[in-house]
């Protein structure tokens, strides 16, 4: 079976969106996917936000990444960010993953990044195996903060009498 990859186009965005959805459901927080088409043709391909990277088997997408660029100040150099990756279940076990983890490296590559990062869940030790199999470092020792809803718009409104 070949394995060849394409990035996405603005026509696959439903695409894309039944890939999240997917993997949503795989990480049992489906009730969270509030992403629509419209929303997501307007973040991904009109203020181009990130990009997304189909992995096709004889032509038929099996697997995607969703990823953007970051930055690290200390390497003073953009970073490949991971958002998602998800190959479906039935093409699990033909080194998809890996393929898709090499082809992201080579990106980050030729873009002149310093690295490659992502979130993986504890539970997922799957995922946690795999990425210990291509040398992947966990960062034990960072916490990640997040701001959301109510609470991101509240802090984004100004305080009187200071800005």
């Amino acid at each position: 079976m070949e394995l060849t990859f394409r990035f996405a186009q603005e026509a696959d965005t439903p695409l894309i969106l039944r890939f999240i959805r997917d993997l949503a459901e795989y990480e049992h927080m489906a009730d969270q996917v509030v992403a629509d088409e419209a929303t997501l043709k307007e973040q991904l391909f009109d203020r181009r936000g990130a990009e997304v990277l189909f992995a096709l088997e004889n032509g038929k997408e099996v697997g995607f990444a969703l990823f953007f660029h970051n930055f690290s100040t200390f390497l003073g150099r953009a970073g490949l960010y991971l958002e998602d990756l998800y190959v479906l279940p039935e093409h699990r076990g033909k080194g998809y993953g890996k393929a898709i983890f090499r082809r992201l490296a080579s990106i980050a590559r030729q873009r002149g990044c310093g690295r490659m990062e992502w979130w993986c869940l504890d539970w997922n030790a799957p995922s946690i195996a795999f990425y210990r199999s291509l040398s992947a470092q966990p960062m034990d020792e960072w916490t990640v903060y997040r701001l959301t809803g109510e609470d991101l718009e509240r802090l984004a409104e100004p305080e009187s009498g200071a800005d």
